[in-house]
């Protein structure tokens, strides 16, 4: 990180609080987190990983999710590569990178969502998140196997997410009629991340380009100050779409922008993106922070109106796990204060309401108020991802502080 002297002049109170928690999150990782799924995620018979378990482990359903292939294959060789070179979560990144290559592409080239235990498809859906989250699964493999050849892989299928974008109308069933011309913010953003993965292992410059053009249309397009937020949908051009659909805020989702364009940013030497990420994060906090409970809540309307999304107020996981990322990257960088306080208030939050105090991993969903609103570790959404990964991300932000 480009803070160190801004880092060695924290007062020694401050300094105490991120050397507690980075202790804190290396204990949950290794501890709780990981031991969890190595446990009752990793198919030792098939490959790859279920997700979809009860609150003890227990599994409640044999279909396996593609995201999860790819997101448990890149978060063990993640922690490999960054936390200790434990061989057994190297053979469960392998067999994720395995079973995926193996079973989970259709003909067209385009992944499955759903397949069952032994890889025979079941769904497919129109985004290529299941495609990007291979992608880096090959990636960091390949970094900490050494195998050159998943690093190919992985451009390989990056190359073709981005043809399968250029040309959706072929390759991905429209959500719309051509009644309604509009894009996502969801797969702007999280093209940037895997590009950034896949810089790792590659030169090629279609990665640059990618979050080039990526960042380009966040800023031209999705973000909107006249109501000092980040649109999950607009027009081609960016125009506002007064719509329920069209005045959506995920704040969960802006704020992993945000520290996503801080990755990008801080390697860039860009002060201008990263003063554009600070704004997200500033305003996607304002939008999200719920004043009577805590959390982050799920979605709003910018214009306050009542948000059609049924869970809009409840309180989930993963938002939680990316702005405790966000406010302590936001801190390290600016050694604001207001940061290290969102830092807190989010962080103890988590930790008491998602924390399972019986059983080991987290909950998931839970009510506005805190309270559980279905006790289960995992299905096809949630699994071993958002919570590991802000777990060795902290390790790494506090672990010089």
């Amino acid at each position: 990180m480009a803070c160190k002297k801004k880092c060695a002049a924290k007062a020694p109170s401050e300094l105490g609080y991120w050397q507690k928690w980075h202790e804190a999150y290396k204990d949950e990782l290794l501890k709780n987190i990981m031991p969890f799924w190595m446990k009752h995620g990793f198919d030792k018979k098939h490959g790859g990983v279920y997700t979809c378990v009860d609150r003890d482990g227990k599994l409640m359903d044999t279909t396996k999710s593609v995201w999860f292939q790819g997101r448990f294959g890149w978060m063990t060789a993640y922690a490999y590569n960054h936390v200790k070179k434990d061989k057994k979560w190297l053979e469960a990144s392998k067999s994720c990178c395995e079973f995926l290559d193996k079973h989970c592409f259709d003909k067209d080239g385009r992944a499955f969502f759903e397949v069952t235990e032994d890889g025979v498809g079941l769904r497919k859906r129109r985004y290529v998140f299941s495609e990007c989250f291979a992608a880096i699964a090959y990636a960091e493999y390949s970094l900490a196997s050494g195998d050159k050849a998943w690093g190919d892989k992985a451009i390989e299928l990056f190359k073709r997410i981005r043809k399968f974008v250029k040309n959706s109308k072929k390759y991905m069933p429209a959500k719309y009629t051509d009644a309604l011309q509009a894009q996502g913010h969801s797969l702007t953003m999280i093209l940037i991340n895997v590009a950034n993965v896949l810089k790792q292992i590659s030169d090629d410059k279609v990665l640059d380009q990618q979050i080039t053009e990526s960042i380009e249309l966040l800023v031209k397009y999705f973000i909107h100050p006249e109501f000092k937020a980040l649109l999950e949908m607009v027009g081609p051009n960016g125009e506002f779409i007064d719509t329920l659909a069209g005045r959506v805020i995920n704040p969960g989702h802006c704020i992993e922008t945000s520290w996503f364009l801080l990755d990008v940013a801080l390697e860039r030497k860009d002060e201008a993106l990263k003063e554009i990420a600070l704004k997200i994060l500033d305003w996607s906090w304002d939008w999200g922070w719920d004043e009577q409970y805590g959390g982050i809540i799920s979605f709003k309307d910018c214009r306050n109106l009542p948000p059609q999304c049924y869970e809009q107020d409840m309180k989930f996981w993963w938002p939680q796990c990316e702005t405790i990322i966000a406010c302590a990257y936001a801190y390290k960088i600016t050694g604001d204060k207001k940061w290290q306080e969102r830092h807190k208030l989010v962080n103890d939050w988590a930790f008491e309401h998602l924390k399972d105090k019986e059983y080991p991993e987290w909950y998931g969903y839970l009510h506005r108020d805190g309270t559980v609103a279905q006790p289960a570790k995992g299905n096809i959404f949630k699994g071993p991802f958002h919570i590991p990964r802000m777990l060795v991300k902290m390790m790494d932000l506090t672990k010089d502080m």
